[in-house]
């Protein structure tokens, strides 16, 4: 399996996230070539603003391994993480991110602001490898219009 197989799989859970009435961002785990955990971004339905993509996925990996070290593990996001998960990446050890939808494509109230996660990246202790896969940006970017497209003015 490829990278872009598993980005189209994080875009998917993105797609899902909408049709469950939540964000469109959407992320898979990935170890040793195998999903080990999925996630949506329904922190609006749950009534938990940590309920993204990323953090569900994360979550549910951990879960499915019965451990909190990620470090072989690859996090694909539909979008760039946000602050708080890219911080919970660093805590689970994910070793590699891979994006396909960066921060600068979008509203800047998606992420709280503007913010260069790889300048904090050089920071950690154990700096995670950080992708953006540009060829995907385009499907996952369609998914963000989309969802705008269909909030109330």
């Amino acid at each position: 399996m490829t990278d872009q197989t598993f980005m189209l799989r994080a875009i998917e859970q993105a797609k899902a996230s909408v049709a469950a009435g939540g964000f469109p961002a959407g992320a898979v785990v990935v170890l040793d070539g195998n999903v080990v955990g999925e996630g949506i971004s329904i922190g609006n339905k749950l009534h938990d603003p940590t309920s993204h993509g990323e953090m569900a996925a994360i979550r549910d990996a951990c879960k499915n391994l019965k451990s909190p070290d990620l470090s072989r593990a690859i996090l694909y996001a539909s979008m760039q993480p946000c602050l708080m998960c890219f911080a919970a990446s660093a805590w689970a050890t994910i070793g590699k991110i891979v994006y396909a939808c960066p921060q600068k494509a979008v509203s800047a109230t998606y992420y709280a602001g503007h913010y260069d996660t790889a300048s904090i990246n050089t920071t950690l202790l154990l700096p995670i490898e950080i992708v953006h896969l540009a060829e995907l940006e385009g499907q996952s970017m369609d998914v963000v219009k989309a969802w705008e497209a269909s909030l109330p003015l």
